[in-house]
């Protein structure tokens, strides 16, 4: 079988945008192997470095020194090519961190990478879209899909974890009541609290157990959390420790505002109910008018798409109603 009777039904442009899809996935596959040892060379780096602070003796003669082996490799720096392809790659990073899911950036871009191909794919083969949109269409939805999939999984942990924190709060009171230091208590919270309270709760335990201080290993979990109410946690802890005073009685006060701060956020909700309401009413109307008069007279609904003006009216129209969407979302929307 010659390459023109396997590819001759095909438009070229369709051809060229598989292979710069195979392109893609290919580099991405080489830059996520690159990352692998790369971040392995880092973690036997930081271990060795944990080991040489921890021997008694290194200088002396006959002391035993702990090293783990690490392979010489010519492989690109990891943070520069990072800094080439994304800019802004710690912030992408802190926002991987807040799924609690352990996604590496590697793992994101491939991610893009896979949709953006799968995407456009079908577009192509299923819809018969023309290979320069489809290529558009493929590169918005590889960029949209996995960030609004990331921030909805971040967004869904801290919602998760501000229904779960006051009754934290509660388990560590009446652990200090009882007489347990504060750490201890943090410990008891790991141990009886599920996740994510708990699991965040274990990672400032092992971090202060490895000889981090409190305060920096409650201040580094605050952009993982990113919660208000975490941050009144830790800001109530380091006053207290530095100022002194009863600790049990100001996270008990902690607690109560962060519950009653909880019931008004409900009561909110429910009073903005009815005009959330409102606005899905209005903003879906025109579209299922559009649609009622599509199967009542579809050759009257038509005529927007044959006669020459009707694009520049859709557009049009399209355009104010998400203008109006956006405005009454906005006016129902409330921060507390």
């Amino acid at each position: 079988m010659t390459m023109s009777t396997m590819f001759g039904t095909y438009d070229p442009g369709v051809l060229l945008m598989i292979a710069g899809l195979a392109v893609a996935v290919a580099a991405v596959v080489l830059f996520g192997g690159i990352m692998v040892f790369g971040g392995q060379r880092q973690t036997n780096r930081r271990l060795n470095e944990i080991a040489q602070r921890w021997q008694p003796n290194a200088s002396a003669p006959g002391a035993p020194t702990v090293r783990i082996s690490q392979k010489d490799s010519s492989l690109p720096s990891v943070d520069k090519l990072l800094k080439q392809l994304l800019p802004r790659r710690d912030m992408l990073r802190r926002r991987l961190r807040k799924t609690g899911y352990g996604i590496s950036v590697g793992q994101y871009v491939m991610s893009c990478v896979a949709v953006g191909a799968v995407s456009g794919l079908i577009q192509v083969f299923f819809f018969g879209v023309a290979a320069p949109v489809a290529i558009l269409g493929a590169v918005a939805s590889g960029l949209a899909l996995p960030h609004m999939t990331v921030g909805w999984l971040g967004l869904r942990r801290q919602k998760k974890f501000t229904s779960q924190f006051p009754e934290a709060i509660d388990l560590i009171v009446r652990g200090l009541r009882s007489g347990l230091p504060v750490i201890e208590s943090i410990m008891t919270v790991a141990q009886e609290m599920p996740k994510p309270v708990g699991e965040e709760f274990r990672t400032i335990a092992d971090a202060v157990r490895f000889g981090q201080t409190l305060e920096d290993a409650l201040w580094d979990a605050v952009p993982r959390i990113d919660t208000p109410e975490f941050k009144f946690f830790v800001v109530a802890i380091a006053v207290q420790r530095e100022t002194g005073g009863n600790l049990a009685e100001t996270l008990e006060n902690l607690s109560d505002v962060l519950r009653k701060r909880r019931q008004m956020k409900k009561r909110i909700k429910a009073m903005a109910s009815e005009p959330k309401a409102s606005a899905w009413i209005l903003g879906c109307l025109p579209f299922i008018m559009f649609a009622i008069i599509f199967f009542v007279n579809t050759g009257y609904v038509m005529t927007l798409f044959t006669d020459p003006r009707g694009p520049t009216l859709i557009g049009f129209g399209l355009l104010s109603q998400f203008i109006g969407i956006a405005i009454m979302a906005k006016m129902v929307r409330f921060e507390i």
